[in-house]
């Protein structure tokens, strides 16, 4: 159904051109053309100035975060133009080819759908992380059990585009994370951070049980409540093994890392000053190599 001042405007513009000498069918084209332009370009400069500038303001307004932002504005920008683009037609007389076009338009999106599955499949992924909102822009996260890692810089309706520790930008498709675990660690106000201190069997438990939650303590970094916490969680080879667990707030991965080497250094610290040992793993080899002549011996030194 095309609007009742369409063949009006048809029929004037018309009008004009066959004052200017255009006659028949092509002043009746040409007429639905110049029709289609003019009113495509006003819907669609409506659109870019009322429109999508109101559909971000009723997102900042709803406190919508960027992540959410930049995508739905994209979505609202391709509805303007698709708006625009059917109400030219319907002013330019034109109904039925809109009708013809989206038969056929259909028709290929169907074709094309079974040969972009990939990218279908990302798309529907990025729906499910913007509604589901595993992470937002600007978030720390992990994924493929850990053998990736970064800070999000940016979430399209197809990529997830991340920023590694080491300056490298990873373009992941939406439905490897989607597909898998994503690790989040600062999704929350406050993170739990642990960390496995290696005593040796002669060394007093308590004591180093002691120096642990002091240094935990006395970190300005780390909180009070909930309280830090150590428990033997291990009887290696070479060593008792005793984990930390501690907690901090605002969990960045700068001030994450920061906070750990900092307690780590003083524990260690605290451990040589008492005369606790942090034993490492050693191999010590039993029984004696033949050497069949001195030329050997000399080889196998080096000299």
């Amino acid at each position: 159904m095309q609007p009742e001042n369409g063949d009006d405007a048809n029929t004037a513009v018309k009008t004009i051109l066959n004052s200017l000498g255009l006659e028949g069918e092509i002043a009746g084209l040409l007429a639905q053309i110049l029709v289609f332009v003019v009113a495509f370009a006003a819907l669609y400069l409506v659109g870019r100035t009322v429109v999508i500038p109101l559909a971000k303001r009723l997102m900042e307004k709803r406190g919508y975060e960027e992540s959410v932002k930049n995508p739905l504005t994209k979505v609202t920008q391709f509805g303007v133009l698709f708006a625009a683009v059917a109400l030219a037609f319907g002013f330019a007389g034109l109904g039925d080819f809109l009708t013809a076009f989206a038969t056929v338009a259909a028709a290929a999106t169907l074709a094309i759908g079974f040969a972009l599955q990939d990218i279908l499949a990302n798309f529907v992924a990025g729906v499910f992380i913007f509604t589901d909102k595993p992470f937002k822009i600007g978030d720390w996260i992990e994924w493929d059990g850990g053998s990736y890692s970064g800070i999000v810089e940016d979430i399209d309706l197809r990529v997830t585009r991340v920023r590694t520790f080491d300056n490298e930008l990873l373009t992941v498709p939406n439905s490897v994370l989607t597909e898998g675990v994503i690790k989040n660690p600062v999704a929350n106000d406050e993170l739990r951070i642990q960390f496995l201190f290696g005593i040796g069997y002669d060394d007093d438990i308590h004591r180093a049980t002691d120096i642990i939650v002091e240094e935990a303590e006395n970190h300005s970094e780390i909180l009070d409540t909930p309280e830090p916490s150590v428990r033997l969680t291990e009887l290696g080879d070479s060593a008792i093994g005793l984990k930390s667990r501690f907690w901090i707030a605002d969990p960045k991965r700068g001030d994450f890392v920061k906070t750990r080497s900092e307690y780590v250094t003083a524990v260690k610290e605290r451990f040589d000053t008492e005369g606790i040992d942090m034993p490492y793993p050693h191999r010590q080899l039993a029984g004696g190599l033949e050497i069949a002549n001195p030329a050997e011996l000399q080889t196998l030194s080096g000299d």
